[in-house]
C-alpha cells in the first residue's frame, strides 16, 4: 500500500493548470487597482521622482524658488484648507518649503493651493 496521497481521476493538480496562472494574474490586477484607488483619495499627493524621471516643469519650479530665496521676496501662500501664510522662502526640497515669517514654518508643497508675491493681487 502506498503512503502518497492520491487524487481523483477527473481532477487536475491545481499547480499544473493554466487556470491557476490566470487566477494569479487576476488577483494581481485587482490588487493593483485597489492600491491605485486607495492612493487617489489621499489628501497629500507627495510624489517621489527618480532623477531619470524628472518632469519637465521641475526645472522651472526650481529656478523660480531659487530666485525667490536669493531676492528674499515676501510671498503669500494660500493653503488647500484656506489658511494664508506670509513670509519669505528660506529653504526648499522636493516636497517641502520652509517659510520664514512671524514664525518659521515647514509646509508640504502639495498642500499649497497657490502662492504669489506680496505686491501682486493674487487673482
Amino acid at each position: 500500500m502506498s503512503t502518497e496521497p492520491t487524487l481523483p481521476r477527473n481532477t487536475k493538480h491545481p499547480l499544473d493548470s493554466a487556470s491557476q496562472q490566470t487566477a494569479v494574474q487576476s488577483t494581481r490586477t485587482q490588487a493593483r487597482s485597489r492600491s491605485r484607488a486607495a492612493t487617489s483619495d489621499a489628501p497629500f499627493h507627495l510624489l517621489v521622482h527618480g532623477h531619470e524621471h524628472e518632469p519637465p516643469l521641475r526645472n522651472a519650479e526650481l529656478f523660480y524658488l531659487q530666485k525667490q530665496i536669493q531676492t528674499q521676496t515676501p510671498m503669500i501662500f494660500v493653503l488647500d484648507d484656506g489658511e494664508v501664510l506670509e513670509g519669505c522662502i528660506e529653504w526648499y526640497d522636493r516636497n517641502v518649503l520652509k517659510i520664514r515669517g512671524r514664525t518659521k514654518t515647514m509646509v508640504y508643497k502639495s498642500s499649497i493651493k497657490y502662492m504669489y508675491k506680496l505686491g501682486d493681487t493674487g487673482q
